[in-house]
């Protein structure tokens, strides 16, 4: 399939030829869901931990008569039931991170850009390139290409101007293509890639 590939700099419009295995696919939910929750669930640190009776610190002493008292016969005051206690059955540190095939990781990836491309949700940049790193200039180019939120998408190399600029505007940001994921992808309204990282893409992809 064909898509037209805007300028930053000027108004010149050019087209770029997408592979339909990679960007033509018809959009599963199942899957997306699949390596979205692989991914939050590998983000988390999962370093949550309360204390149980045996880790309380605090004195040994019988805390009242065994007999007399008319209450139970407790020992300490480590047990759950009282203020400052152990906690019965509490988080402890795990690992939340699952396992999940390299095939489907990548399914879900082209089935992440196929998705913006049915929404007509996807931008292709001839290059992010700036001759100054002022956020102003950026901004009154960005906004005739009607971008408020979206994810840009570069090659290893970023433009140090194109970086600086974008980085106090809110709603947008910039990764590297080595870290594109289906989450990111997704969570944005608009997915803005450039040439050179459609190419690489490509070998990736394929």
């Amino acid at each position: 399939m064909k898509v037209n590939v805007v300028s930053l700099s000027s108004d010149k419009k050019s087209s770029q030829e997408l592979n339909d295995e990679i960007y033509g696919l018809d959009p599963r939910s199942d899957i997306l869901h699949r390596v979205v929750t692989w991914q939050l669930a590998k983000r988390r640190s999962g370093t949550h931990k309360t204390k149980e009776r045996g880790e309380i610190k605090g004195s040994t002493k019988k805390i009242m008569n065994q007999k007399g008292s008319g209450g139970a016969r407790h020992s300490t005051r480590k047990p759950n039931i009282f203020r400052g206690g152990g906690v019965v059955f509490g988080p402890k540190p795990r690992d939340y991170s699952t396992k999940l095939p390299k095939k489907i990781r990548s399914l879900g990836l082209k089935h992440a850009l196929s998705s913006k491309v049915k929404n007509d949700e996807l931008i292709i940049l001839d290059e992010a390139k700036l001759s100054s790193p002022k956020t102003k200039d950026f901004l009154s180019k960005v906004k005739k290409l009607k971008i408020e939120n979206a994810l840009f998408i570069d090659s290893d190399d970023f433009d140090k101007n194109f970086e600086l600029a974008i980085k106090n505007v809110k709603g947008l940001e910039l990764i590297n293509i080595k870290g594109i994921n289906v989450y990111d992808i997704l969570r944005k309204e608009k997915l803005v890639l450039t040439k050179s990282s459609i190419d690489m893409l490509n070998e990736r992809l394929q």
